[in-house]
């Protein structure tokens, strides 16, 4: 399977799957990433531990302090209690609340912010709307250099071609009328007759 098939299915899966914390699976709240695909998180109860990020959603998905996600609890785990089953976006989140099975400690009480933070309050008005927030969330990588995408035709290409030709053809003009010798020669290496010369 290619990589952009991977990626196509991982996020379809991600955001079109409502799960329910059934099974052993539990509800928790991310509060720190501790480095090779391991986060540290806090149940309702308020217990801390470290979960592994499964394969799959690795380079494909990433989460943040204060996001919520399902995780499975695994046997051998020491310090490594749960695996990552599930990453809860705004809708599944409203779907598990509509089912009755969101904790409660969970419930009116935000994700924990930084205090380097500035609070929501006291930015300007924004104009973009929230249903897309999900979906951003999920596929850029702030850690990336946005490249632009280059759909140019190829007449653009040779515009470009000729407009490069011609400037050149310019610059040997200009060199072959400013130097005294008979001969100049081009950045090219190409011999110039002189209007001078005889």
């Amino acid at each position: 399977m290619s990589a952009t098939t991977k990626k196509k299915h991982v996020t379809k899966e991600v955001l079109e799957e409502y799960p329910l914390p059934e099974g052993g699976r539990q509800v928790v709240r991310v509060t720190a990433a501790r480095g090779n695909n391991l986060h540290e998180v806090e149940t309702a109860n308020k217990e801390t531990f470290l979960v592994s990020m499964p394969t799959k959603f690795r380079k494909h998905v990433w989460i943040k302090r204060g996001d919520y996600i399902l995780v499975e609890p695994i046997e051998e785990g020491g310090k490594v209690k749960a695996e990552i089953s599930h990453i809860l976006f705004r809708e599944q989140i409203k779907h598990i609340k509509d089912k009755g099975l969101w904790p409660e400690a969970f419930l009116d009480k935000p994700a924990q912010q930084d205090e380097s933070m500035i609070s929501s309050d006291l930015l300007p008005p924004s104009e973009s709307e929230d249903s897309d927030e999900d979906l951003a969330d999920l596929v850029i990588n702030l850690n990336r250099v946005a490249v632009p995408d280059n759909t140019d035709s190829e007449d653009d290409d040779s515009d470009d071609e000729e407009e490069e030709e011609e400037s050149e053809s310019n610059e040997i003009s200009h060199v072959a009328e400013t130097t005294s010798a008979p001969k100049a020669v081009s950045r090219l290496g190409v011999a110039i007759q002189s209007e001078n010369a005889t």
